[in-house]
């Protein structure tokens, strides 16, 4: 028998690999968040975690184990809220940063409609900084967007590291400068593609600019330049640049989701929605 709150804690540590960022976000102890995995691979009688003092990585069978994770948890809240007789209604305010256009997330959001009809959910997609900026203002109620890594605020959906990307013939000439393909300000990929080329020296300008994530593949794909992108969400048709090309080390990038600090009526509404991201967040970027 599985229990709930095992595999939760399964999930947390699966889309954040590691046991510290998974009991962060679940407010519990690291020994706990050990010692629930622990019990969850006792029950199943296998490893879900390959894991050293360095990484954590699913297994195969940790792969597996996702999709249960996931359809038991949806069983397990749908028949809570069918029992006690809670439904959520109003205006939920939702924003999506650019980088989830080609992902999974159209999905989630439309399970979260089924499971709660009455509710009115508005989706704003635009650059994460855009929708942070938003979200200070009061425009909107939950943000799932990119973070700086040294930004303290939201709750972490996953962890990942930033790679430049290109079309797969695409040849970068190391006497002129580095063409770029980037969001317009103030686009966190942007300011982190452009502090590292100007650390390491490198000159650079800029080949297309452009709000929308289809735009920049389209640019790429056309072999005008290359992007800074998440690891984890390289679109098809394009590659990671060969370490030949001698462009700069990105660092790494937060997925994270925000609350507004003012406190509505939506307010049910957003951490259901919060939870359903939390719940079901491997879906962005894995299996596309």
């Amino acid at each position: 028998m599985y229990e709930p709150s095992q595999l939760r804690t399964f999930l947390a540590v699966a889309q954040t690999l590691s046991f510290t960022q998974a009991a962060r976000r679940l407010g519990l102890r690291q020994s706990t968040v050990s010692q629930h995995v622990r019990r969850l691979e006792d029950t199943a009688g296998r490893q879900l975690f390959s894991r050293d003092t360095h990484s954590v990585e699913l297994t195969e069978d940790g792969e597996a184990m996702l999709g249960f994770a996931r359809r038991i948890l949806d069983a397990h809240e749908q028949a809570a809220a069918f029992f006690t007789g809670t439904r959520l209604r109003g205006r939920l305010r939702f924003g999506a940063s650019e980088d989830f256009v080609l992902t999974r997330l159209p999905e989630i959001l439309e399970g979260f409609r089924y499971d709660h009809p009455e509710v009115d959910l508005e989706l704003t997609v635009e650059l994460s900084g855009t929708l942070h900026e938003q979200l200070a203002d009061g425009k909107l109620d939950l943000v799932l967007a990119k973070r700086r890594p040294e930004d303290p605020h939201g709750e972490l959906v996953w962890h990942d590291r930033l790679v430049w990307i290109g079309a797969e013939r695409l040849r970068l000439d190391p006497e002129r400068p580095v063409p770029l393909i980037v969001y317009p300000p103030p686009g966190i990929t942007r300011a982190l593609a452009l502090e590292a080329l100007e650390k390491q020296g490198r000159a650079w300008r800029i080949a297309c600019t452009s709000g929308s994530l289809n735009g920049l593949i389209a640019a790429a794909r056309a072999g005008l330049g290359v992007m800074a992108h998440s690891r984890g969400l390289i679109p098809p048709g394009l590659v990671r640049v060969p370490d030949r090309a001698d462009l700069p080390e990105l660092g790494e990038v937060d997925f994270v989701l925000v609350h507004g600090r003012r406190r509505t009526a939506a307010q049910g509404a957003a951490d259901a929605l919060a939870a359903t991201i939390l719940t079901r967040g491997d879906r962005l970027h894995r299996g596309r």
